[in-house]
């Protein structure tokens, strides 16, 4: 699949101090993906410099082909982006604010703007004044004025900020349908964990400007380590935990309550399972712990918080 978004050894200084540090990284076409890291790791930085709000110090942003630098006003029609709180004019309507956006642009017409309007769920209140609108509705407009000129790559910072759980459900999902039905490419910074677990499809994640790792969200949370935590739900657990402390499957054993919680490979599970029925220990349930995007990211990053 092609890349619609190449960065290379992105950098930003600013007296003296590296805020950015040579990041690099490639994001193809229907992709969420993520930016993730501590509090002043670069982020909203690296947003900026992306869609051309900042210079860069040294380093390379390729929006399908075109250099940012060189050829910033082809390069920029592909993107539409968020950038901290979306700005509207409050004593307008919502109708009105995408109006004089249109006006900006080449080739949207009123068929487009109706189609953004249906696309976020502003219709029943498209026609108010913006200063009548909640946080979440500010929000869904600001994304349907990112989307009228049909951008290629959709760039969001802290997108979710003051959102209820339904507006970040609403928002996540408008994102995925995005990205899965219309190719775009989607580019968004948060310090939600559970929100960019769900979301995304990579992250990349992010220390002191430097790039630590791009990873997949699905690798990161699956489980499919050599060994891993298993929950063993039984009828007996001290009978279980001598069973289980004496498999030459199992590397640890822990008994809570009436659960036992071990570290085992994944193929030993049937195994272990079969010597505790002969043994007539009733098994009631078995559950594998599978890592959460917090755990890796604690891991990655030291503990550091998001």
């Amino acid at each position: 699949m092609a890349n619609s978004v190449e960065i290379r050894n992105l950098t930003k200084r600013i007296g003296g101090k590296t805020i950015v540090d040579h990041l690099t990284f490639d994001i193809p076409q229907g992709e969420v993906f993520g930016l993730l890291g501590p509090n002043g790791a670069g982020k909203t930085t690296t947003i900026r410099m992306l869609v051309g709000l900042i210079a860069m110090t040294d380093g390379q942003v390729l929006i399908h082909g075109l250099d940012v630098t060189r050829n910033y006003e082809q390069a920029i029609r592909q993107v539409g982006a968020i950038v901290e709180n979306p700005e509207m004019y409050k004593y307008l309507s919502g109708y009105e604010n995408l109006v004089l956006y249109a006006r900006m642009v080449k080739g949207i017409d009123k068929t487009r703007i109706d189609e953004v309007v249906q696309f976020v769920g502003l219709e029943n209140s498209i026609h108010a004044k913006v200063k009548t609108y909640s946080l979440g509705m500010r929000q869904r407009l600001g994304l349907a004025q990112a989307l009228l000129h049909k951008p290629s790559v959709l760039i969001l910072d802290e997108p979710t900020n003051g959102l209820d759980p339904a507006g970040i459900r609403e928002l996540r999902d408008h994102l995925r349908r995005l990205a899965k039905d219309e190719g775009v490419s989607v580019i968004v910074s948060s310090h939600l964990l559970s929100e960019m677990e769900l979301m995304c499809d990579r992250v990349a994640i992010i220390q002191h400007g430097k790039l630590v790792s791009v990873e997949r969200i699905d690798t990161m949370v699956s489980g499919d380590e050599v060994e891993q935590k298993v929950v063993f739900v039984v009828g007996n657990s001290e009978q279980g935990r001598s069973i289980m402390s004496n498999s030459p499957h199992v590397k640890q054993v822990q008994v809570v309550d009436s659960r036992i919680e071990i570290i085992t490979a994944r193929e030993h599970i049937p195994a272990i399972n079969q010597q505790l029925v002969e043994a007539g220990v009733e098994v009631f349930e078995i559950r594998a712990l599978t890592r959460s995007l917090e755990d890796t990211f604690l891991e990655m990053t030291g503990g550091a918080n998001p």
